[in-house]
């Protein structure tokens, strides 16, 4: 059955709990050397409409994928980061805070990703191609995606577990410019559809471009997790396009404004709300098993 725009914004409206949980992280836990209690995800993601089942399911997933570290004191299990969660976490901080949604600092260069893997290399192949996206490629052509600018090549090769693409011989990377009869407005149409990226930030400003934005929303703690995982999602969908081949009235620019007016907005009552009720605690970097004694307070970066 064919999905409909309804369709959509139903889906966009209920994130998975692990982008959930991946917001309250990159807010509450990290640069803090702080662990959270089991218990207190728990009451925090009830307030979201996650089960207590979810987000045990979703703790025990991340732990087996090397993202989060389990600590115990007495019968209490805490989750901390491990550093690949926090390498995660501050890329798409880097993303939301620095990066922005719209790119008026392109230099006129374009990186080219081409490679070739046998059936055999099915899972890497995929794996590979959820990592281009992400860095902001597009595929131009079969076997061969572009993405504006210089990309770091060595942190994607390095992000797909595989030792097939240590070497050159599946793999080909390039920096170049387009060249007549080639424009660069012609790369951008054939390597992106545009018209889905915008279409993600309307569906955003439709959210929370209102008054009051998601009024059924337990609490502001409940509306800042919320705001920020909707935008980190959109974001890392975004190639981050130049802004000279766009047109005027790109929506990345009006939902840029309102995240971050909402962000400045949710900071300090949902602080409040998440001190109340998260138990942390910190860990020493020596050990990774016993937190230390005592309780962090909570507050938003």
């Amino acid at each position: 059955m064919a999905r409909t725009e309804g369709d959509d914004r139903q889906a966009a409206a209920a994130p998975r709990p692990q982008s959930l949980l991946f917001s309250f992280l990159g807010i509450y836990v990290l640069g803090r050397g702080t662990a959270v209690y089991s218990g207190s995800l728990i009451e925090v993601f009830a307030r979201l409409g996650v089960s207590e089942e979810a987000v045990r399911s979703t703790l025990a997933r991340m732990a087996k994928r090397n993202l989060l570290a389990r600590h115990r004191r007495g019968r209490k299990t805490y989750f901390g980061l491990t550093e690949r969660a926090e390498q995660v976490l501050e890329d798409g901080g880097r993303r939301v805070w620095e990066t922005g949604a719209v790119n008026r600092e392109w230099d006129g260069t374009w990186t080219l990703f081409g490679f070739s893997l046998p059936d055999s290399l099915r899972t890497t192949r995929h794996d590979l191609r959820s990592q281009l996206v992400w860095a902001g490629f597009g595929l131009l052509q079969s076997g061969l995606w572009v993405a504006p600018g210089t990309k770091d090549v060595g942190a994607i090769l390095s992000s797909v577990e595989s030792d097939d693409l240590r070497g050159g011989d599946h793999v080909t990377v390039l920096q170049a410019r387009a060249l007549a009869p080639t424009e660069s407005a012609d790369l951008v149409r054939k390597a992106f559809d545009t018209e889905q990226i915008a279409a993600r930030y309307r569906a955003f400003l439709d959210r929370w471009d209102t008054a009051r934005p998601l009024p059924a929303a337990a609490d502001d703690l409940a509306r800042q997790l919320l705001l920020h995982t909707d935008w980190l999602q959109l974001i890392r969908q975004d190639p981050h396009l130049p802004a000279e081949h766009l047109p005027r009235d790109w929506p990345a620019i009006r939902a840029e404004h309102v995240f971050h007016t909402l962000a400045r907005v949710y900071e300090a009552p949902a602080a409040r709300l998440a001190a109340a009720v998260v138990e942390t605690a910190g860990v020493r970097p020596d050990t990774g098993d016993e937190p230390d004694r005592g309780r962090t307070t909570l507050s938003s970066h």
